[in-house]
């Protein structure tokens, strides 16, 4: 009787927790770690909620408010995205709000060199961007290699949109968008438009620079007149090519400085970028010809297989150097062709820097030659912008 009375028990426990109120939310990995790159602030503020539990938090407020207003769209598309944009009151409320929901280290990790509001902010005001690009059909920042799968205005566009309202619903739940409904629908819009990108390469140091970060714990720096060799990717624009002809250039004089000891590792940055939709990683290409042509070790290339551009060339090549403990005092070494080289240079790359960045990446010092350029890198490189939601 025992034996049967237990039997029973289990069974009825078995289907209790197999109904789906009694399950826990299913959790997507790559929602999540594209949520983590995408908005680092606001998951820490979203752990920080979860941790509260039932103790109403200063946030609740606003958010509640937020979640009703897109609750009464009743999954229209069109009200739905409009309703889920924030605005400029409701980022400075979060912002500041913020300040009083993250401490200790989360807060910390949080944080950009201007602070945790402005961090906030940035992720508020680039989450609006994914909205107002992917949903609502504003211009991209670059709209050659930039953008939806499908035209605005085109049947498909709005197709697509009104399935990625569906897969927003449906991960509402998720762990890494229940903070505001306007996350599931952003990382819906980029989901459903196979935009991902910018968690394609995570765990990035764990996957592809183990070798070197371990490396980098032996280094004595000071025995190097510069801590790296930086190559920017020039991406062919010819899809029936892996490298252009310039990153083959670039690849090649980097190896020779490698050789002459200039510095201890080479940084390669490039992501695939040309042509659009190319599935060719520059960073990645580069890192086969150096190993494959060159025979440069492993364990002494760096790749950065995410920026987009050369204003991101110079700031991701700085959080690599962050993550390999380079001495960020102490200048890095800028090799590439004579062009884009010159490019670097010149204050029209400066100003780009200013406009699409909001600072500069680093400090452009010394032409040593008509391919070389030394570089210091800085702070602000460390501050994640959604604004560009392929490569923050």
């Amino acid at each position: 009787m025992v034996r049967a009375g237990l039997t029973s028990a289990l069974v009825l426990a078995t289907l209790l927790l197999a109904r789906p109120g009694h399950c826990a939310p299913v959790g997507d990995q790559q929602w999540s770690v594209l949520a983590a790159r995408l908005f680092p602030a606001l998951t820490a503020l979203e752990r920080a909620q979860a941790a509260a539990g039932d103790k109403a938090s200063n946030l609740s407020a606003p958010l509640a408010e937020r979640r009703g207003r897109m609750d009464a769209c009743q999954q229209a598309p069109g009200c739905l995205l409009r309703a889920g944009l924030w605005s400029d009151a409701e980022i400075a409320d979060v912002a500041a709000l913020a300040d009083h929901a993250l401490q200790g280290p989360a807060r910390q990790a949080a944080s950009a060199d201007d602070g945790l509001q402005a961090q906030v902010a940035r992720e508020l005001k680039g989450l609006n961007s994914i909205l107002q690009v992917y949903g609502l059909g504003a211009p991209p920042r670059y709209p050659q290699i930039d953008g939806p799968i499908d035209p605005p205005g085109a049947a498909l566009f709005s197709a697509t949109l009104v399935d990625a309202v569906s897969v927003a619903e449906a991960g509402k739940q998720d762990r890494s968008a229940v903070l505001d409904p306007s996350i599931s629908l952003a990382l819906a819009l980029l989901d459903v438009n196979d935009r991902g990108t910018a968690s394609a390469f995570e765990p990035l140091d764990e996957r592809y620079n183990g070798a070197a970060l371990a490396h980098a714990r032996a280094i004595d720096w000071r025995r190097y007149r510069f801590t790296a060799i930086i190559v920017p990717g020039v991406g062919p624009e010819n899809p029936g090519l892996t490298l252009s002809a310039r990153g083959k250039l670039n690849v090649r004089m980097a190896a020779q400085r490698f050789a002459d000891g200039a510095a201890p590792f080479i940084i390669l940055s490039g992501g695939a970028v040309h042509p659009r939709l190319s599935p060719n990683v520059e960073a990645l290409e580069m890192r086969n010809a150096l190993i494959e042509r060159f025979a440069i070790p492993p364990e002494s290339i760096v790749v950065e297989p995410y920026a987009r551009h050369t204003t991101t060339n110079l700031r991701n090549v700085t959080r690599r150097l962050v993550a390999l403990g380079a001495p960020v005092d102490q200048e890095a070494l800028i090799v590439t062709n004579a062009e884009q080289s010159k490019y670097i240079e010149s204050a029209l790359f400066s100003e780009r820097n200013r406009i699409e960045l909001g600072y500069q990446p680093g400090k452009v010092g010394e032409r040593l030659s008509s391919v070389e350029l030394t570089f210091r890198p800085a702070a602000s490189s460390l501050r994640v912008d959604p604004l560009d939601p392929l490569d923050p």
